[in-house]
């Protein structure tokens, strides 16, 4: 074990964050840690590292194990030094190495003394051990695939933005390489290309992961265990985000139905007890039945946790077949170019989603259709549009005096208080939360309310900058359903791919300071593009085969006087070369079905822990568990070896034919 908690409570003076939590981190797990916003999610991290104590219960750790935490209070760390100095900090032994070196070099030239030359190879040996050679280069790989370029990497690390700075803070941490990895929100400051980076890069990490995201297309790639902190509770799913969603459902509705059937045996003991309490010979039993209810353990009411309330647009009227037209549209800042005689329109029913990294004008390109943005070209609204723009900025013209509530009623939506106050709670405003000031409110909660404005406004075009950013999974799925049932059409700004692929029906790219459009949804987009991409790596392949022939030397000439001693030669190794083909052939075989034997017992496995009775005896859950974890062990070293087999043969085969 890692680190974990042992029977921990946890306490916000009156407020319980976690009740006799257990939770053991093994190594190499790769963990998503989930719970609606306000719950404690950071606050458990925070107990994993020290920053908190419990108060009860132990926090335990290996004295070993070295733990990173990414979290939204490093960006209070600043520096002159370069982004690549800040980033290299991960190697300190090495950079302490590197002075130690060249220090010693300079006392070798100078004295040619021995000792100093045992000390100067010792140094040089410790530090190729540490791969320490490379560190420059691993450090700008991880740099650039969290998307700086190359004249990025030398700028002040104070000059950039606390988006990026969190990408600078990212790689120094995943380049330093901890048993522990603790990352809080990892993807909320990357863009797609970074975020599939990421992906690709921890899926190789060899130390565990834990990640606190509300990016579910993010965590079904990286997780294969789930811990929800619901009810001051953890729960755990062994599978991905989906295997949680499904399994959650089964879960509820056992908890709904144990819940109800706890009431009625409540109710009909409380009715025992009102019919007995007058009667003097009857009060010793009335007094025995409350004391046994006292001590009942009260199972919780899943729909007082979060009520499934619902999001609904209201569209006044309906616009004309094109919504926006943009002609030869050129916009630049200074050398920069977004875009160059561009042309696109959005019409009655699009529901396009702006992709692509960071820097190429998304946002930029949604102020251009809200016509806020100074152009060259035309930009022309269509008949009967009326749009809403949410984005950042807009918490701007947000009244500070204002309480919520106030401020959902200068809408002009026509909708009650207490129909206001519905809405809110799909946006975390719970209860009293709507009569709080504007002023008093954080930077994420202003944008909630600035959000719910814009859905309550009755618009027939919407135009969202990051709509998710401030809102937990539950609201997101809300928004999901509402965009769905929405009327009008509206174009998003999203590093949410979860959110995309459920919302949008067209995908928009700037590509050469130009829009091109793809109708279709995202997962069409990506399996459209990888089709691309292994067409493109295709022709490239034929191509490089082609000049390889065409620059081939002409064969040489046949030598006539000896053709006796050349055949059995290869006759010979032609035969060694058979005898090595059977013998791999048959290994493969058995690799193949040593690998479908284990991917047999795996599904075995997955399917006890899908059961819910098993959740009730904590032994068998242990026991299965143990099980499933060294089955899915032992199937990652049968891949690996099927793989090197499978590799061998095709070589082989080549070398045969």
């Amino acid at each position: 074990m890692l680190a974990g908690l042992q029977n921990v409570t946890f306490e916000f003076g009156a407020r319980v964050i976690v009740k006799d939590a257990t939770w053991h981190i093994q190594p190499n797990e790769r963990i998503g840690l989930i719970g609606y916003n306000g719950t404690g999610k950071s606050t458990l991290l925070k107990l994993l590292t020290g920053g908190f104590s419990p108060s009860k219960g132990t926090v335990e750790k290996s004295r070993e194990t070295t733990i990173g935490y990414l979290h939204q209070d490093l960006l209070s760390f600043d520096t002159n030094e370069s982004i690549l100095q800040v980033a290299l900090g991960a190697f300190e032994r090495v950079i302490q190495l590197e002075k130690e070196i060249e220090e010693l070099g300079k006392e070798l030239e100078r004295t040619g003394d021995e000792k100093t030359l045992h000390e100067y190879s010792d140094k040089l040996h410790e530090m190729d051990t540490l791969d320490g050679y490379n560190i420059h280069h691993t450090t700008e790989e991880v740099l650039q695939g969290l998307g700086f370029s190359n004249a990025d990497l030398h700028r002040p690390y104070k000059e950039f933005s606390g988006g990026w700075r969190m990408r600078v803070l990212l790689a120094k941490m995943i380049l330093a390489k901890p048993d522990l990895l603790l990352l809080d929100e990892p993807t909320n400051h990357l863009d797609l290309p970074s975020i599939e980076w990421l992906e690709k890069y921890l899926q190789h990490y060899q130390g565990a992961v834990v990640i606190v995201s509300h990016d579910k297309y993010f965590l079904n790639r990286m997780v294969t265990k789930i811990i929800e902190l619901y009810q001051k509770e953890l729960h755990v799913y062994n599978g991905n985000y989906e295997f949680y969603e499904t399994e959650k459902e089964i879960r509820i509705e056992m908890q709904q139905k144990a819940f109800e059937n706890q009431q009625d045996y409540i109710r009909q003991n409380e009715r025992l007890v009102e019919r007995f309490r007058a009667k003097a010979s009857k009060a010793a039993m009335a007094q025995s039945i409350m004391k046994k209810l006292d001590k009942l353990d009260r199972i919780e009411d899943v729909s007082v946790e979060r009520p499934n309330i619902r999001i609904n647009f209201r569209v006044d009227k309906t616009p004309g077949k094109v919504l926006v037209e943009l002609d030869n549209i050129s916009k630049s800042f200074g050398e920069q170019v977004i875009l160059d005689h561009a042309k696109a329109e959005i019409e009655r029913g699009d529901k396009i989603a702006l992709i692509g990294a960071n820097g190429k004008g998304k946002s930029t390109l949604l102020r251009i259709i809200a016509g806020i943005e100074p152009i060259e070209g035309e930009r022309k609204w269509g008949h009967n549009v009326d749009e809403s723009f949410y984005a950042q900025h807009q918490l701007e013209s947000l009244n500070l005096n204002n309480t919520i509530l106030d401020e959902m009623r200068s809408c002009g939506a026509q909708m009650t208080d207490a129909e206001l106050r519905t809405l809110l709670g799909c946006f975390l405003f719970s209860g009293d939360d709507a009569d709080k000031k504007i002023k008093v409110l954080s930077g994420g909660e202003k944008a909630r309310v600035a959000l719910a404005k814009t859905i309550v406004s009755k618009a027939n075009f919407l135009m969202l900058d990051e709509p998710t950013n401030h809102l937990d999974m539950h609201s997101c799925d809300l928004l999901i359903d509402a965009l769905k049932k929405y009327e009008g059409s509206l174009v998003i700004v999203s590093h949410d791919r979860h959110f995309i692929s459920k919302t949008a029906n067209k995908i928009w790219e700037i590509v050469d300071h130009q829009i091109k459009e793809f109708k279709g949804g995202y997962d069409e987009w990506v399996a459209w593009n990888e089709r691309m991409a292994a067409q493109a790596k295709q022709v490239a392949s034929s191509k490089k085969e082609e000049q390889k022939a065409n620059a081939a030397p002409a064969p040489a000439p046949v030598v006539k006087e000896k053709p006796v001693e050349i055949a059995p030669k290869n006759q010979a190794i032609n035969k060694e070369q058979k005898k090595e083909l059977q013998k791999q052939q048959r290994q493969f075989q058995q690799a193949e079905e040593a690998l479908n034997k284990n991917k047999t017992l795996l599904k075995t496995l997955e399917s006890k822990l899908a059961d819910p009775a098993i959740y009730a005896d904590k032994d068998k859950f242990v026991a299965a568990e143990q099980e499933y974890k060294k089955a899915a062990e032992e199937n990652k070293q049968l891949e690996k070896k099927y793989e090197e087999i499978f590799t061998l043969l095709m070589e082989l085969e080549e070398q045969a034919g």
